[in-house]
């Protein structure tokens, strides 16, 4: 059960996890659109594909944190000006990205495991991530990787068109409506907020 106070912004907490995945998420889209468009021979193609199950996992583990935190703490609400349809919309957005984010690297976890190549995943060169063994050792794993592809592939576009939708609308909130939905997420005044961190 979420929790709410007067809190009119968020804690340093969750804005700095937010604007963590934001950046990472970011970067994943600039590193996959890179390394599958490179030759396979290309010298950057395998570190690049090292770097970007390396940051897909950190994502998945900073969006678990932010879930636990926001489901845990304090969510300012939302200005009282939206309509039903707005306040819906924009939790579906939310949802939809921790979704999202949440399912993508375990759809890039089941393309490695089924790759042909059996290529190992060491997550920032030092840790090896394991394949998952049920779907490695299966006979029909090119299929299994073909559709996991697809599916990931699906999600990353979703999920750009979801980060789109969100950055506009956080845009019109401060600069059309003129209210304090952009701001409550800002880095800027955290820093500086006493008393309980919301959520």
């Amino acid at each position: 059960m979420q929790l709410r106070n007067s809190a009119t912004r968020f804690g340093l907490v969750a804005i700095s996890l937010h604007w963590l995945i934001a950046l990472l998420f970011l970067a994943m889209i600039a590193l996959g659109l890179t390394m599958t468009a490179l030759a396979l021979t290309h010298p950057l193609k395998f570190p690049l594909y090292q770097i970007h199950k390396s940051i897909g996992v950190t994502i998945f583990a900073l969006v678990v944190l932010r879930l636990f935190w926001r489901l845990s703490g304090v969510v300012p609400p939302l200005p009282a000006t939206l309509t039903a349809f707005e306040r819906l919309g924009a939790r579906l957005a939310h949802w939809g990205l921790y979704a999202i984010l949440i399912t993508m690297p375990l759809t890039g976890w089941v393309i490695v495991s089924a790759s042909p190549l059996g290529i190992p995943t060491i997550l920032y060169g030092i840790v090896k991530l394991p394949h998952i063994d049920f779907i490695a050792a299966r006979a029909d794993k090119a299929v299994i990787e073909h559709r996991a592809e697809l599916v990931h592939a699906l999600l990353a576009w979703s999920g750009i068109a979801l980060v789109v939708l969100h950055a506009g609308a956080a845009l019109r909130h401060h600069f059309w409506l003129g209210d304090d939905v952009l701001k409550r997420m800002l880095p800027t005044k955290a820093l500086f907020a006493r008393g309980k961190e919301p959520g």
